[in-house]
Parts: C-alpha cells; structure tokens; sequence
C-alpha cells in the first residue's frame, strides 16, 4: 500500500458550439486565416460594449443541466484581471461568485471500479486568443480569432484519486458533451481543454497536500501521463523531506516531465469584480425545463438500453456508446439489417481501426449505416467470403461506393461451385504433402493450413466453409 494519497481536481474549458462569439456577431469557425474572425468588441477597442448571446446561454445551461447541476435564478459576469498579449482587454470576462451552475456529478468506471465525480460549479467566460510561437526568433504573433469565443469552465470536486480516474473522467465528460449537442470537445482544436490540479498527503489523512496546476496536456493520454510523472516527482520531493511549491508546471510531451512556469495564482490575484457593462441573468425556471427537456439520451441510460434491449456485454454497449455518432450510426444500421451483435462486431473491430488510424469520428467518413448493412447482407447470402467482406470494407471506405458495387467491378464474388474448388483442393493436397500426411496422422491444426492455401490459390473467393468440406472429404 502506497504511504500517500492522491487527490486530483480537474478544470475543463469546453468551447461552446454557437456560430458567433459570445459578446459579438464574429463567426467561431475553426481554422480559418489569423485575425479575420474579429471586431472591435472582440479586440477589446476603446467605446466598445458587450452584448450576451443568448444561445451560449442556452449551451451552458443545456450542458451543465447533463451534468446533473443545478442553475442559478440569479447570475452574473465579472472582470477576471490579468495581463497576457493574447487578452487583448487585459482582463476576462467570466463569472466569479454566482456562477450558472452547480452541485452535480457525473459517474466513471476505472481500475475496475464504479465511482461519482462531483462538480463543483459550472461558469461561462470568454476565451483568450492564441499566441504562434517563432519557429526562429525571439517574437510571438498573436491571432485573436478565438478571443470572445463562448467557453464554460466545468471545475470537479477533489474526488478523483488516480491519473486513470482522470482520464475516465475525461472522456465520460467529452462523451456528455457531445450527447448534449453543446460542443464538437475536439482537443486537437482546443475546443477542449484542461488543467489538472493535484497533491499527495499521507494515506488516511483528511488534511490536503499543497496542490500544483499542469497545463499544455493535450490529449487524454497526455493528461494521465503528466498526472503519473507528477505523483512520482511529488512522492520523491515528500519522501528526501522537502516541501512541495504551489505553482503552476507545464507538460513537456518530448521529455516525459513537467516543468515549472510559474507561482499558482490565487482569487484575489485576479481582483475580480462585476462587469460593469453586463447586467445580472435572471434565469427563469420555465426556460431551464425547457432545454432540460430538450436533453437527448444520455450515454449511460444509452449503454444500458443496448444491454437490455440487444442484449449486448457491458464492454460492447460502453464502446459503441462512447460517442454519439457511432451509438447513431450502430441504431441505423440495425433498421436496415438487424443482428446486433453482427453490427457491434464491426464497428468495434474493422471500423474501429480504421477510425483510429484516420483520427475522425465516423459520421465525418463517406462510410453510412447502408454501406455496413449491405456488406453484411452480401456475407449471409454467400457473396462473398469474410476475408473478402475486409477487402470491399476498406475500399468502401477509402471511395463511398457501396459494396455491391464494389464486388462486381474488381470481381469479387465468391466461388460455390464445388466442381471448381475440388480442383483446387486437388492441387492443395499434391503441393503440401508435410501439412497432408501431419493430418492423417491425427493433428487437425494442419488443415486449418490447407484452408489456407486453398485460400491463397483462389486469391480469397473460395467458400471456406465448402473448402473445409472438400478437404475433409479427400484427405480421409
């Protein structure tokens, strides 16, 4: 047993999906030429005033009602004041002491273990620009595209106790996120993001440790990575008798470590106060049923649908609800061939992997619910083979035409006749006597080689079920 305990907190910044920033009419689409999503008010300019967009609203409360918070009647905006190059006010917008929600939880399951995250609160601010570092030279350009862009901070409770519960509580919140519809939560993009607060105590102390920020974790392996470094490096400083600084470190990807940046500000760093050109919310009860019942299936009472309803294992049913798009997917899939497990068995093997490989959520590919059942229907009626089935899937994927298609143009259909396979058999049995006479003396591994290279020879359009017939038949 570990001499410490760990205690995590984690706060997540979720860029809202609205199609304009949250005090002005700029567009927030990703990606496009520095310094052309912006205006005045955005820059911070002199006689500019803040207007709030209500549909960031409607987001916040959406998400923070799929978190099982409670909303505020009475809420308001501060100015958080600090200076960096890419704030152009030199302060922040964002909300303080009456934030817009809070009290809720979500629930994760790590190490083997089902455990509840509280959150604490659930605030809306606005983002900061973005700071391009020179490749070459002693400078940095400032794109301001993303400043205004509608954030909400979701801050947890201290309950997370391992860099592995950090990292379910991750993507169960990104899984949220996206089933609530509020935000795209793509790290890549910085829609979103986190910093993890962490310290160890002794094991059965209440007292907590002197905490430390890590920053510039991008990825949910990045953050259980830093988090792993991080007990390591704080359980070595306790154990020589040192003493752990509050400060805020960086992770550094390259060498596996983090890095100090600088002291760890406090609240009263920041010398918050009410924004003087934005009026209180008062946020009507009938407006919150509203959007609470506005909510779609979330992902657990998804997962636990797919067992009862298809009978699917718990490891299947939380993979394919993992993410919206593939639980979506998965359910139209099934209104045109219906074998669940059949379904589940694909997107979890071949598409899986080929999703991974290509880094895109399934409903950004050319690959639809028809392509999949059609291929599977092609497999039934003995179309083709399995091996065949993976060669038209990848082609399928790679150009969007549908498998039968795809089948009659490269010829792949399978071969049943059971004149034309003998005859492959035939030459099997002559060309492989070791693997023939390692059968006939009892090992039946051998044949599953003979299957094989009648596999090979027919360039996998045999029927392998009639091939395994065949062989049977002449080798007795």
């Amino acid at each position: 047993m570990s001499k410490y305990e760990t205690v995590i907190g984690l706060e997540v910044h979720v860029e809202l999906a609205t199609k304009t920033k949250i005090f002005c009419s700029c567009p927030t689409e990703f990606g496009k030429a520095p310094n052309t999503n912006i205006c005045p008010v955005c820059l911070g300019l002199p006689g500019t005033l803040p207007v709030l967009n209500k549909k960031a609203v409607e987001y916040a409360i959406k998400a923070a009602l799929a978190l099982n918070c409670s909303i505020g009647s009475y809420t308001k905006f501060d100015r958080k004041n600090y200076f960096y190059p890419d704030l152009p006010k030199a302060y922040q917008i964002s909300q303080f002491d009456r934030p817009l929600a809070s009290g809720g939880y979500l629930e994760i399951e790590a190490e083997g273990k089902k455990k509840r995250i509280g959150i604490n609160r659930v605030h809306m601010e606005e983002d900061a620009g973005k700071l391009v570092h020179a490749e070459s030279g002693a400078y940095s350009l400032a794109d301001y595209n993303r400043a205004g862009v509608p954030l909400i901070e979701i801050v947890s409770e201290p309950d997370i106790s391992s860099p592995a519960e950090a990292k379910a509580y991750l993507e169960k919140l990104r899984s949220i996120m996206l089933y609530a519809g509020v935000s795209d939560v793509k790290m890549e993009e910085g829609s979103l993001r986190c910093d993890a607060n962490i310290s160890l105590r002794p094991a059965g102390s209440s007292k907590l440790g002197t905490k430390v920020e890590i920053k510039n974790m991008n990825s949910f392996k990045a953050v259980q990575s830093a988090l792993e470094y991080e007990v390591r490096r704080q359980a070595a400083e306790l154990d020589a008798g040192g003493e752990i600084i509050q400060e805020t470190r960086r992770w550094d990807e390259n060498s596996g470590k983090t890095y100090s940046m600088r002291s760890k500000e406090e609240a009263e760093d920041y010398r918050y106060f009410p924004d003087p050109d934005l009026l209180p919310l008062q946020i009507e009860k009938e407006w919150v049923e509203e959007i609470r019942q506005s909510l779609p299936e979330m992902p657990d009472s998804r997962r636990k649908r797919y067992m009862e309803d298809y009978n699917l294992s718990a490891y299947d049913a939380e993979v394919i609800t993992a993410t919206k798009s593939m639980a979506d997917f998965f359910e139209a899939t099934l209104q045109e061939y219906n074998d669940a497990k059949a379904v589940a068995n694909w997107l979890m093997g071949d598409i899986s992997r080929q999703l991974n490989a290509e880094g895109v959520e399934i409903d950004r590919t050319k690959l639809t619910p028809s392509h999949l059942a059609e291929l599977l229907k092609l497999q039934d009626k003995g179309t083709i083979s399995g091996k065949i089935a993976k060669t038209v899937f990848r082609e399928m994927f790679a150009s969007g035409k549908m498998p039968a298609q795809i089948v009659e143009e490269k010829g792949l259909v399978q071969i049943s006749d059971e004149g034309a396979i003998a005859a492959i058999v035939e030459q099997v049995i002559a060309e492989n006597p070791g693997p023939v006479s390692d059968y006939r003396s009892g090992k039946e591994k051998a044949l599953g080689y003979l299957v094989g290279q009648v596999m090979k020879l027919s360039k996998g359009k045999a029927n392998p079920q009639l091939a395994n017939k065949l062989l049977r038949e002449k080798l007795k």
